[in-house]
């Protein structure tokens, strides 16, 4: 795993995410999520790709309830684009890395 990729949780969301100057693609995700497992090795690709253009950070749901229900999470992996403190695009599903590189270049 890339250690650009930002462990947040319902502590720390406003002050790393909301409160962030660089977009931030939030992962929802949880262990036993074989979907969310797949496309862990193409975040960790991002995190390095738009290394001081855009954040990347992973919630984990189950540790962090509040915040997945703040933001309607109800299946995962659920991907969160924010930017500006607002959520800018949304991608729910395992999608492939041209997908969320497309997703993050519509925000930068």
């Amino acid at each position: 795993m890339s250690e650009k990729i930002m462990h947040v949780g319902d502590a720390d969301f406003d002050n790393a995410v909301l409160q962030s100057s660089e977009p931030v693609l939030v992962d929802f995700w949880a262990e036993w999520c074989g979907p969310c497992k797949m496309i862990a090795p193409a975040l960790d690709e991002l995190a390095e790709t738009y290394d001081g253009k855009v954040k990347i950070a992973k919630v984990n749901v189950d540790h962090n309830r509040a915040t997945a229900m703040k933001y309607h999470v109800r299946s995962i992996p659920m991907l969160l684009l924010f930017k500006d403190g607002q959520v800018h695009d949304t991608q729910i599903g395992a999608v492939g890395k041209a997908q969320l590189a497309q997703m993050i270049d519509k925000a930068l």
